[in-house]
């Protein structure tokens, strides 16, 4: 099952916690999960369906960047 479709809707955290500077329209992104500072931040206290938003937009990341 796709980790955004369970409840309680895990983290997408894989200890990768290194921020690229140069994503995000200079926001940055973690490289690791792709999540921006912000939504890191807010994850442990957001309810589920802030937690799928945010997976969705993992997936839209996922799909236009190119981390090398």
């Amino acid at each position: 099952m796709n980790p955004e479709l369970q409840t309680p809707v895990p983290s997408p955290c894989i200890s990768l916690c290194e921020m690229a500077p140069d994503t995000a329209s200079g926001k940055g992104l973690c490289r690791g999960c792709l999540r921006t500072l912000d939504e890191i931040v807010a994850w442990g206290n957001a309810p589920d369906e802030y937690k799928r938003a945010v997976w969705a937009e993992i997936r839209r990341r996922e799909a236009e960047l190119d981390f090398d």
